[in-house]
């Protein structure tokens, strides 16, 4: 046998028996968690891939010490070798991020009422584990490009030589690093978090998603808004769900000086009881207006949350006006004119 046949030989059963093992050790995981619930079979499937590049390297390792190689190519296998070796620590370390992340917010729900502690973990949470993953990568990418021995010079130089090239670099980069600063400093602050009720650049919406440069705003018309992370420590917003998600919703109208205002408090304090978005704890009607023709009235009324808030809102407006039209419907805006009798016989 040719020694190159040989060399191939050795390769090829050696991947095979890597690719064998990993299977095997996959299949033999999926089947101990078979009774656990779906979040386990996504961990086994996402480690399924580095388990079987850390398998391929150890054999490749193993067949480049025993098959009869060149020393150059010998050379060049390893360090390739090597660099898929720390791309493979890189994979792991992020899996392993994203696992712990995962079963420290198993613990918070974000479909319940009150969710301002599980807002807070799960942002807090996953701004910090994007950020490290970044940080990681960075390092994974550095480690494998100082493996080439030019690389290394010119990083050993570049650090021993003045600080030119590094303030050139940094300048360069400052977007992006004002904006992972920018992350770690709204982990710890928490101006916003996962789903907060926010008003960005005159748009209101949940915040969707924090990434490790940007926020993603869902708009209440299903538009997404993207902002840079440090636009929220920059800029002045609102955020309507920083301490409690409940709200006050304001109602106004405008009505004719003939109305009947204990009546039509007692219509709306009626509305406002009988619907189930109302949380029971503030109700108020106001006359807070003087106007030319018309009087203006404010109603207040709590509810959990925004969107409720904005519904128990609808809801005012139409039952006072069915009541105002059925009820009292002088009490509508009018434009009133006063006939002299003189006129009044002009007009016959």
């Amino acid at each position: 046998m040719q020694p190159w046949m040989h060399t191939t030989l050795i390769f090829l059963l050696a991947l095979i028996v890597a690719w064998s093992a990993g299977y095997l050790i996959y299949r033999a995981a999926l089947k101990a968690i078979r009774h656990r619930d779906e979040f386990w079979r996504r961990m086994v499937v996402r480690a399924r891939g580095p388990v079987q590049l850390g398998l391929m390297i150890m054999a490749l390792s193993f067949a480049a010490n025993i098959a009869p190689l060149p020393p150059q190519q010998g050379a060049i296998l390893r360090h390739v070798l090597l660099i898929a070796f720390i791309a493979c620590i890189t994979w792991i370390v992020t899996i392993m991020l994203d696992v712990w992340m995962a079963l420290h917010l198993r613990k918070f729900r974000l479909d319940v009422e009150d969710n301002l502690l599980a807002r807070k973990h799960v942002t807090q949470t996953r701004i910090l584990q994007r950020v490290t993953v970044v940080l990681v990568i960075a390092v994974g990418v550095s480690a494998a490009l100082m493996t080439f021995d030019r690389v290394w010079q010119y990083g050993v130089s570049l650090l021993a030589s003045a600080g030119a090239a590094g303030i050139v670099l940094g300048l360069a980069l400052q977007p992006v690093l004002r904006n992972i600063l920018a992350g770690i400093q709204l982990a710890l602050t928490q101006p916003i978090r996962i789903d907060d009720a926010v008003i960005v650049e005159g748009e209101w919406g949940n915040v969707e998603e924090i990434t490790a440069t940007y926020v993603v705003i869902r708009v209440w018309d299903k538009r997404r808004l993207i902002v840079p992370l440090n636009y929220f420590m920059e800029t002045p917003f609102q955020n309507w769900t920083r301490k409690d998600a409940a709200l006050i919703g304001t109602v106004m109208i405008y009505l004719d000086y003939g109305v009947s205002i204990p009546e039509l408090r007692a219509e709306a304090e009626r509305i406002t009881r009988a619907s189930p978005l109302w949380n029971g704890d503030v109700f108020a009607l106001q006359v807070t207006e003087f106007r030319q023709r018309e009087v203006e009235i404010r109603i207040l009324a709590s509810a959990n949350h925004a969107g409720k808030a904005f519904d128990l809102r609808c809801e005012i407006r139409e039952k006072l006006l069915a009541y105002l039209q059925r009820v009292q419907p002088s009490a509508l805006p009018q434009t009133r004119a006063s006939i002299t009798e003189a006129a009044a016989v002009a007009l016959n």
